[in-house]
């Protein structure tokens, strides 16, 4: 283990913050990541991803109207094997202020973050993601090939594959490689963040703590290749777009995408028993009809 290594188990940190002004009138009154992507909330398909990496001490960041809101949709996690922490984020200051905000909660524990709008669907990223969060030192980001690279931060890379540099929201974009709201950190992540100024926008950026982490040589990008999937549901195009592709992936395979219950059950974290009695409180829908075939060994 490096001498930035840490013992602790990676925690994660789950932001469902902001005002979601790009889906007004929608957002007036509840939270974006409440929203639904199919039969779900928006908030159940990142919580699955951080799930999928062996996390299972989770902070819920929100803001103070819409904290009670996710406190009464997943309660204290027990039911998925996990624990949750509830914070407020009274203003939208910045992703990295996620790290600000969890500071006496991280006490220099790896973590994982995600931001509470994205759905990544892929065979292995399980797998890569729990590579990314037990890298003993360092950062990893998910970079994915996008058509609108200006709306996100970009990362550039030299001929052989090495990052070079990360720019948010760039006017002429040196790379169509977009940088996924996915992030994992060693336990230097608090320390970096208390070091950061805010941009002229007035906010702490996730891009200026992924450069420090870049300016070490400390950054490891993983491209997300043609089988992956990411899906940011900000918008009324692309929130439309992610139900549907949940809709095809399900009535097509028969597989669940973002079920943090199924996920809790294939992980370990729960048994068929824990499974089954979370699956009968709602047998009326497909999704707990899946659930129960899942917990009796028949999916």
């Amino acid at each position: 283990m490096s001498e930035h290594g840490s013992a602790k188990p990676t925690k994660g940190i789950l932001l469902a913050g902001g005002s979601g002004t790009r889906l007004h009138p929608m957002t007036l009154a509840v939270s974006k990541q409440l929203l639904p992507v199919y039969d779900k909330p928006m908030i159940f398909y990142p919580l699955s991803t951080l799930m999928l990496a062996g996390i299972r001490d989770i902070m819920i960041i929100s803001t103070p109207a819409d904290l009670p809101l996710f406190r009464r949709l997943l309660g204290d996690g027990a039911d998925m094997g996990v624990t949750f922490t509830y914070r407020e984020q009274p203003a939208p200051d910045g992703i990295a202020q996620a790290f600000v905000i969890a500071d006496d909660w991280l006490d220099d524990s790896p973590c994982g973050l995600i931001l509470g709008d994205n759905l990544i669907f892929a065979d292995h990223l399980g797998k890569q993601m729990r590579a990314a969060a037990t890298r003993p030192s360092g950062a990893t980001v998910f970079a994915y090939q996008v058509r609108d690279p200006e709306r996100y931060g970009v990362v550039n890379f030299s001929e052989n594959g090495h990052a070079l540099d990360i720019v948010e929201k760039p006017t002429e974009p040196k790379s169509n490689w977009a940088v996924t709201g996915l992030y994992f950190y060693d336990g230097r992540v608090r320390e970096y963040a208390r070091s950061l100024k805010p941009s002229p926008r007035g906010e702490l950026e996730i891009t200026d703590l992924n450069r420090l982490y870049l300016q070490s040589d400390e950054l490891h990008v993983q491209r997300l290749g043609r089988g992956c999937a990411w899906l940011d549901a900000g918008m009324p195009d692309s929130l439309m777009q992610a139900g549907q592709f949940v809709q095809t992936i399900q009535s097509r395979q028969g597989l669940l995408v973002g079920s943090p219950h199924e996920v809790a059950f294939r992980m370990g974290f729960i048994d068929a028993a824990g499974l089954e009695a979370y699956a009968r409180g709602m047998i009326k829908t497909e999704l707990g009809q899946s659930l129960m075939a899942i917990a009796h060994g028949e999916g």
